[in-house]
């Protein structure tokens, strides 16, 4: 017998974005730091409907408030005493809509809205869910792939390719292509096959 590898790698765009727009509002007086909450989430909910996003694909949390008067270690002569934080997330299939609107983030700072980058408590997630479409094209371009090596295998030992043994599909993984495009994933799955060899 003869046992050998078939690879099959794919580069497709991501089918799903979740986009946590995050922002800062602070004040001296709760009842600002509401107002201005709802004033940013009518800004933003207005900006994301204008770049093509729909109702249903926003959700808009409930802000985190602290006070920095009554924390343990707060100083009394910080500027503001209350800062909250708030995040729109968009959960959305209209990948190329978000990638627009994430370059027009200014237009919102412009406003006067305190954007937060993409940090690691709310980061932009994109997603590969069509794996079940190219899973049968992938499987049997890895599986030819692995033959052609058993067949080279055979020629190279004097020997004819036989029969399958047993066949491994392997595990699919889906990662970012790379760092700077986390929209494009690599698609990969290597099959394990083992032949029978005949003199």
């Amino acid at each position: 017998t003869v046992n050998v590898k078939g690879l099959c790698e794919k580069e497709v765009k991501a089918d799903k974005v979740i986009w946590p727009v995050v922002y800062r509002v602070m004040a001296n007086d709760i009842q600002s730091v509401y107002d201005q909450t709802d004033r940013n989430n009518a800004e933003i909910i207005s900006f994301l409907k204008a770049g093509g996003i729909e109702d249903v694909e926003i959700t808009v949390s409930v802000p985190e408030i602290s006070d920095k008067y009554a924390t343990e270690y707060g100083s009394n002569d910080r500027p503001y005493r209350y800062i909250a934080k708030n995040v729109v997330t968009v959960c959305t299939g209209n990948v190329d809509a978000v990638l627009s609107l994430m370059s027009k983030q200014s237009e919102l700072m412009k406003k006067g809205l305190v954007i937060v980058g993409n940090d690691w408590e709310n980061p932009v997630e994109f997603k590969y869910e069509g794996l079940n479409d190219i899973k049968p094209q992938m499987i049997e371009e890895a599986t030819r792939n692995a033959r052609e090596a058993a067949e080279k295998f055979a020629k190279d030992s004097d020997s004819r390719l036989g029969k399958i043994r047993t066949a491994n599909q392997g595990t699919f993984t889906i990662e970012n292509r790379d760092s700077n495009t986390p929209y494009i994933k690599k698609v990969r799955v290597v099959t394990s096959v083992t032949y029978y060899l005949k003199n």
